[in-house]
This record gives structure tokens, sequence and C-alpha cells, in this order.
């Protein structure tokens, strides 16, 4: 199993950039991705990491489907291809329902056909020949991308939570990346469907530090914020045997928003989505997850302490370095 970071979230795009020069200055190896929510823009953001690093593969985790044609997702891939030398993956998703309708003002619809004909669009597009597309959403036509792509086929990878999506990405891309998932459900959906070209990745809320109590409210607090904010994940973490959590997690966030509902969010939860705590603890459970049979194991990053970035992104390394 490899190791990669998650930088995004929490930080600024300044606190990133600091990352990625501890990253260089410790020549680091360890792939990068950078989120796309309601903040920076993620290609941008890559585009200047990729000049700092050229030698670690970057890549999106997770850009929506909704935002972006798929023929300037196929030229924004292709640009950052070349740009990182052949060092990027394509993370694709269909994001929720409350961030495409209200924060962009799109129908939040046919997420399964959608997401298959940006594939289907953006490996057309890769291979520089003229595109004809006739989908049931999309219909492009004489289409051909100017710039000659660094290589033809790009991997990409789709994020995906229920059964649908997960066989969708089997079947369309070139793997897949969990969220939330409990590490047991995990390992049951790889032993069950496991392939050697198929990559199977998961990104998990992590923070190291110390002062372990530190470390677990950072996370609950990452937690909760998912869980009161996202009924997608609600969903899915009752159905994966958290329901009571779920609702008290969820009720407390109805009366006093995020002031206390964090201190809701059970240690069996936190032990089976999350990586916390000190580095000793952090290591068994990356090592624990490794049993499980996952490519790759994606650490989204969270300080300890907003004014100890760069000290907690250090220590993280660090330690992660040394496995």
């Amino acid at each position: 199993m490899k190791i990669s970071y998650n930088l995004g979230s929490l930080l600024t795009i300044n606190q990133i950039l600091d990352c990625i020069r501890i990253i260089k200055k410790n020549r680091i190896s360890n792939m990068v991705w950078i989120p796309e929510t309601w903040g920076m823009e993620t290609f941008s953001m890559l585009g200047a990491i990729s000049s700092m690093i050229p030698n670690v593969e970057i890549g999106t985790s997770i850009i929506n489907v909704y935002s972006r044609s798929p023929s300037l997702i196929a030229m924004a891939a292709a640009t950052l291809d070349t740009l990182s030398n052949g060092k990027f993956v394509l993370g694709l998703g269909v994001s929720t329902d409350q961030i495409i309708k209200n924060f962009h003002g799109y129908k939040y619809e046919s997420q399964l056909l959608r997401i298959q004909e940006y594939v289907e669009i953006i490996r057309l597009t890769l291979t520089q020949n003229k595109v004809f597309y006739n989908g049931k959403l999309f219909k492009l036509k004489n289409f051909t991308l100017l710039i000659r792509p660094k290589r033809t086929k790009i991997p990409i990878y789709l994020a995906a939570v229920n059964k649908n999506m997960i066989k969708l990405a089997e079947q369309i891309a070139d793997g897949v990346i969990f969220y939330l998932r409990p590490i047991e459900n995990m390992k049951n959906i790889i032993r069950k469907t496991r392939s050697k070209q198929f990559k199977y990745n998961c990104q998990f809320i992590t923070c190291m530090s110390y002062d372990v109590d530190d470390a677990i409210c950072r996370v609950q607090k990452t937690l909760a914020f998912y869980i009161s904010v996202s009924k997608l994940y609600r969903n899915f973490l009752a159905q994966c045997g958290f329901n009571n959590e779920v609702n008290n997690i969820y009720n407390e966030f109805l009366s006093t928003g995020f002031k206390y509902n964090h201190k809701l969010i059970s240690k069996r939860m936190l032990d089976s989505l999350t990586i916390y705590g000190s580095p000793e603890d952090c290591i068994k459970q990356l090592l624990k997850i490794k049993k499980t049979g996952l490519d790759l194991a994606i650490l989204q990053f969270n300080p300890y302490d907003q004014n100890e970035v760069n000290k907690s992104f250090n220590l993280l390394v660090d330690k992660i370095s040394s496995i």
C-alpha cells in the first residue's frame, strides 16, 4: 500500500504551498492531491504545485462533473499531465445535491449517466482524434484537442459511495476513491472484486499529534462537519452501523450548530473511519488499513493547530516516511 497526501479543506493557499515546500525540501515522493469544494480552484493549484515538485505525482480529489464541461476537463487534464511530465491523475465525482444546486445552480440529476459520459468524452478527447459524440446528455461534433497530450491515456479514478457508483467505476475507470468508508466494509469490497488493473484508494481524515486529545478533537470536528452537511454520508454511515451516532450528531447540529456535536463522535467511528493520535497510533492504524488490500491511502491532512500548520505537516511526513 502506498501513501499520499490530500492538502486542502482546512488550509489556505499559502499554507498548501508551504506544505509543498516541505515535501520538496525533504525530497518526499508521496503523491499529492488537491480537493475542490467552494474554496480554491484545483487545476490552478496543481499547476503551481507541478512546477515546485516536478517529480511527484499530482491529482484532483475530487472535482465534480457539473461545474465544468467534459471537454474543458479533458483540456485541463492534458495541460496538467504535460506540466507534471506525465504524473497527473484525474479524480472525478458527482459531489452532492447541496453543492451542485446551491453553489453552482445546476440540477442534480442523472449522476451515473453523467459521469459515464464524462469519462467517455475525456478518453476520446485525449486520443487527439476528432470527437463526434452522441450521448443522452452530451452531443459533441468536430472537437479536436489542439495540444498534444503527454499521454493519450491519463488515469481516471471515480469517487464512489454507493454500490452502483462502485460498479460503474470498476467498469469504466482505472480506480476508485473511497471516503468515510469503514475499514471492514472496504476490505470486503476489495476481496470480492480484486483486479490487478483496477486501483482501490481511500481518503482518511488524518491528524497526528503528540497531544492525542488535540488529534482526537481535530478529526472529530472534521468528521462531524461531513455528517452534518451531507445527507449522502449520513445515510451511508447509518447503513454501515452508525445509525445512533449519526442521528445524535445531526440532531445536535440542528440544535446548536457545530459547537458541540463533534463530541458525539464515538471512538468506534474514529477507529473505523479516520487516522488519528500520536505518531505510533497513526502508524498502527495505517498498518491495519494495509491489511484491507488497499492500493493507496490518501491522508487528508488536518493540522492539530491552525497556527502550527508547518510544524504539524513536518511531523506527519517525517513519521510517515519511516514506515
